[in-house]
This record gives structure tokens, sequence and C-alpha cells, in this order.
């Protein structure tokens, strides 16, 4: 079985040479032009994307060393970008400074952020857009910070690997919203689990077993785009199902301690308990057992589901002891109990300083390789509960299946609609295809 690392590589190659090929790098010389370290200059900031997420990033990227201001904003709904808005003015006042003419609305608006003075762009729409808002920026030679997920299908996946393949030809600085890697507990531990601490990694445990999130209920004369768009969470082609837009960050701490995705995945999920008008087509439980190149098993669980036993966690068993990761702990059969005890920044700031530092220094700084390998990682999973079938990762990552809709417009019909009884068709195993 080839690494899967060298796969990746070739995999990555190939797409960003198809990409050229294709007219999605406008030309050589664009994507090859290396932008210019930023100094003490103002970074200017694009928002795309106005909800909580997007509100919590600007703020945090405003809250950086330096000069910062926010210049632009854009938003499929007017009154979430100006509540962002006020919200982030609250926050930040003195590094906002957003004019009526600078704020857009509607599918296009990311374009026309992105068309003004700014230096950096955070994407934080729900991750069906991310990965065309993502290769945008690129093309545009914008700096990014990207939420997780950074897409929903292997479609996107082989989007956003070409574009980061872009931006590191260009010098262009990415960050993505997986925060446990700027933690530096999770650093340190995860450090001590490579370096040995606990022997040969045998097993890892991955959970984000919660009661679940909100829902936002169909209103009086919304097309069916507006309310899919609003309860966006409820359908993949927006959010990927929570095993993508939530417990990507559950593996993305396996990935890290491994160095790479797993290879199978086979497991099972379902809808127990979430069978509102409003829970669109997502499970609320999916178990999966994920297996590395190296014959090191991943079990990955999450639930959304009230009233049962929750954790967030990740945890390692190796031939030589046992690590929980997220706790900072190691007891091995060769050492006292370690237990990490220095300090650790907020992390969802941490992530915006060094991007930023990064920005200002002109060092290298692209997350969105490990990012779209995380992402990846969920989607697979979700491949397996859905189809009820073990599958490999060259074949899940291949996947011509994409869940984008064929036009983005508010009459337009989203990828899934209901029946006259207003219920979305729901993934079956066994019946429903892997890709």
């Amino acid at each position: 079985m080839p690494h899967p690392h060298s796969t990746r590589r070739s995999f990555l190659k190939s797409t960003a040479t198809t990409a050229a090929a294709a007219g999605t790098i406008p030309n050589l010389a664009s994507a090859l032009s290396r932008r210019q370290p930023q100094g003490d200059k103002t970074i200017r900031v694009a928002l795309v994307g106005c909800g909580g997420r997007g509100r919590g990033a600007a703020s945090q990227a405003l809250s950086t060393a330096g000069p910062v201001e926010l210049v632009a904003m854009a938003d499929a709904f007017s009154d979430q970008l100006e509540d962002a808005h006020k919200a982030i003015s609250n926050a930040v006042p003195e590094r906002v400074n957003v004019p009526e003419e600078n704020r857009f609305v509607g599918f296009d608006a990311y374009a026309k952020a992105m068309d003004c003075d700014v230096d950096l762009v955070i994407l934080a729409t729900p991750p069906g857009f991310r990965p065309m808002h993502f290769e945008h920026a690129v093309n545009l030679g914008k700096h990014v910070f990207m939420e997780k997920p950074v897409a929903v299908d292997a479609a996107g996946i082989r989007t956003v690997l070409a574009a980061a393949q872009v931006a590191r030809d260009k010098d262009l600085k990415v960050g993505v919203g997986l925060q446990r890697h700027h933690s530096a507990k999770y650093q340190e531990t995860v450090r001590r689990i490579q370096d040995g601490a606990i022997g040969d990694v045998v097993l890892l445990r991955s959970y984000w077993n919660s009661g679940g999130v909100w829902t936002r209920p169909r209103r009086e004369g919304q097309t069916e785009m507006e309310y899919q768009m609003r309860n966006w969470y409820y359908f993949n082609w927006l959010c990927g199902d929570h095993i993508t837009e939530q417990h990507i960050h559950n593996l993305d701490v396996a990935n890290w301690v491994k160095g790479g995705p797993p290879v199978t995945a086979q497991g099972q999920g379902g809808r127990q308990v979430r069978d509102g008008i409003d829970h669109g087509e997502i499970y609320d439980h999916h178990m999966v057992e994920f297996t590395y190149a190296d014959g090191t098993t991943l079990l990955s669980c999450c639930r959304h589901i009230q009233g049962c036993w929750n954790s967030v966690s990740e945890h390692a068993a190796g031939s030589r002891g046992t690590a929980n990761i997220g706790a900072g702990r190691i007891d091995s059969v060769d050492a006292s109990p370690w237990k990490f005890r220095g300090e650790d920044p907020n992390h969802y700031q941490v992530e915006h300083d060094v991007l930023a530092a990064a920005i200002r220094e002109g060092t290298p700084h692209n997350e969105a390789e490990y990012g779209a390998n995380s992402t990846m990682t969920s989607i697979f999973g979700r491949m397996a509960t859905y189809s009820g079938q073990r599958i490999n990762w060259d074949a899940a990552i291949g996947s011509p299946a994409a869940l984008v809709p064929s036009a983005y417009a508010w009459d337009a019909a989203p990828p899934t609609v209901p029946d006259g009884d207003g219920r979305y068709p729901i993934p079956m195993p066994g019946t429903t295809p892997a890709f």
C-alpha cells in the first residue's frame, strides 16, 4: 500500500496543474507574483460571513499587534451583516472603518468585498462556500484566514489543495481555524507523544459528544434557498454534517499525532432523535473506525443527543502508556505521570497573532494543507457512515460527487428539496452510495 503522503503529494500536483489548465488561475505571472511583507503598514481586513464565528474571528484579527483595520464586510443577509458590524464596532471600535459602500449583501458579496483595497480576507460563511471563496481570494493575491471546515465534499477539497499551492507560490499567508494547533498544551502533549512518551501509538480515540446545536425554523415567505441558508447546519451542501462541521477538531488532533490522514474508514450512524421538521438531512450520531497506513486505529465518535454522556476530547494509547491529549496528561510505565502546567493563552487569539506576525514579517505560514486533510478525514467518515461501506482514502478524495447547487440565487433550487410533508431524503446505509 502506498504511503498516504506520497499519494497526496502527487494528487496535489495534478490538481494544481488541472486548475491552471482549466483557467482557475488567472495567469502564470499572477500565480507566481509573491506578496511582500506588510511590515508596520496597516493590515486592511475584509470579513466574508458575518455570523457568530465571523464576528469572533474578526474581533480576534483586529486584536493583533500592529495597525489593523476592518474595511469591508460581506454576507448573504443584510440583517446579519449589520448585527455583526455593531458587535465588532463595540468590541474594537478604534479598528472598524466600514463605510456603507463597503458593506455587500448577496451571493456575490464575497467578490465585491475582496475587490476592495484589502490585504487579509476572513472566510467564515457556512463551509460549503469555502472552496470557491478561498480560490477567489488567492487568485486576487489576498492573505486568508478561513474557518474550519474548508469544504463539504471531495471536489471542494481538491479545489482547496490546488489553491493552497497557488498561495504557497505567491507567498500568501493562510490560517485555518483549527486552533488546537496554537495551544501550548496541545503542542507540548503531541510533541511528547511523537517523541515516544507512550511508546508506539496503537489506538487513538476522538469524541465530540454533546447535546446538539440551534435550529432556525422556516419563516413565512422564505424561498427554499433562503430557508436552507438560514438553517444551514442541517444541510450537507452547506454544513457537511456535524462530523465535518464540529468533530473535525478532534479528527484533526488524531491526524496531527500521526502526521497525516488515515487510509481506510468504516462506520455507522443515523438519526435517533433528530427527526423534527427543521432537522434537514444530517445524522445525530456517527461512529467511525479509521485505520492509518501503519495499522494504528482511530475510533471516532460524535453525537448530538441531549441527556447523554458528553465528551469533547482526544486520547492516545501506546505500547508504553496513555495520553489524554486535551487534558495535557500522559501516564507511562517508564516515567512518573506528566501533566502540562504551563501558560496556555487563548488559542483562538493566538492563531490570529501568528498569522498577523507572518504577514508583517514575511515568514512562511500556510495551514491550508492540513486543514484540507483534516476536513477530508471528516468527509471520509461521513461517506462511510452514510453508505455503510468500508472505503479507502484515494477513492474518497477522488470522488466526482459534488454537493454544490447548480445556481446561487434566492429562487434557485438547492441540491436537496423537501417532499410534500416538508421532509428531506435521509442517507440510508446499504443504499446510499459512498461517493
